[in-house]
């Protein structure tokens, strides 16, 4: 059983990758900005077997996400694992429409916040010597999409965050992964769909990968941890041939 923290998990990848980790029989720390959605996220958890603990915190505020996990290490001792999933696109626009506080805002979920996790669970892993980082990335953070500047920004930021960290630790028992789960069908496809702006927007709904299908590889990622792959940014088809390769062996 491991303890497990999952940004963004009030939906989509978010709540699908709490839902599998609890599945396995793990403490999931659910973490969103807001209540919506999140109580039957953590229930989905508990029900599949797992225990569910919920934490309503905005991770672009390093001190509402310091007391948030003080709290959950008070309650469970120890964090294993942080999945930083939280993300958004939003306002999709191009550069000449979109405000200065849009791209910071988007910039600051993508980038600042993921760092504010990290920071602070980052003290107890190392105490431990060992712990797991999973950073949801994206195909943005290596070419630019229209109508997505700040996102890619964003992204591009986080996988130069994995790079350092996994530089940095090297040694410490603390591993840390970038991972691009693809296109998936979640409500962040249905808002980018209603853009119409590049050419994501026009992909088919059934061209998108179910949520289970990346949360089954973080879940995956998490437990074998392995150590060819540290600080790379690992494409969902790779995890996914690597798994079956495992499965074929076991």
């Amino acid at each position: 059983m491991a303890v497990v923290w999952v940004t963004g998990a009030s939906r989509g990848l978010g709540a699908e990758t709490a839902r599998v980790l609890g599945a396995a029989g793990h403490v999931v720390g659910l973490m969103a900005r807001s209540a919506e959605g999140l109580h039957s996220a953590a229930e989905a958890v508990r029900v599949a077997g797992g225990t569910a603990h919920v934490m309503v915190t905005d991770i672009t505020d390093a001190a509402a996400v310091q007391r948030a996990v003080d709290g959950f290490m008070r309650a469970h001792g120890i964090i294993d694992a942080l999945v930083n999933n939280a993300g958004m696109v939003h306002p999709i626009a191009r550069v000449a429409d979109l405000t200065p506080a849009d791209f910071e805002r988007t910039v600051a979920v993508n980038l600042h916040g993921a760092f504010h996790c990290i920071h602070a669970v980052l003290p107890a892993m190392l105490r431990t010597g060992r712990g797991t980082v999973v950073q949801v990335s994206s195909g943005a953070a290596h070419g630019p999409l229209e109508g997505w500047m700040s996102y890619c920004v964003g992204k591009a930021g986080l996988w130069m965050m994995t790079r350092a960290l996994a530089l940095e630790l090297q040694g410490s028992g603390v591993r840390v992964y970038g991972f691009q789960p693809g296109t998936v069908d979640t409500d962040m496809q249905a808002r980018i769909r209603a853009s119409g702006i590049n050419p994501v927007s026009r992909m088919a709904r059934t061209a998108h990968l179910p949520a289970r299908v990346p949360a089954d590889c973080i879940a995956w990622l998490l437990e074998h941890r392995p150590e060819d792959w540290l600080g790379e940014d690992l494409r969902v088809d790779g995890v996914r041939q690597r798994m079956e390769a495992y499965s074929r062996s076991s």
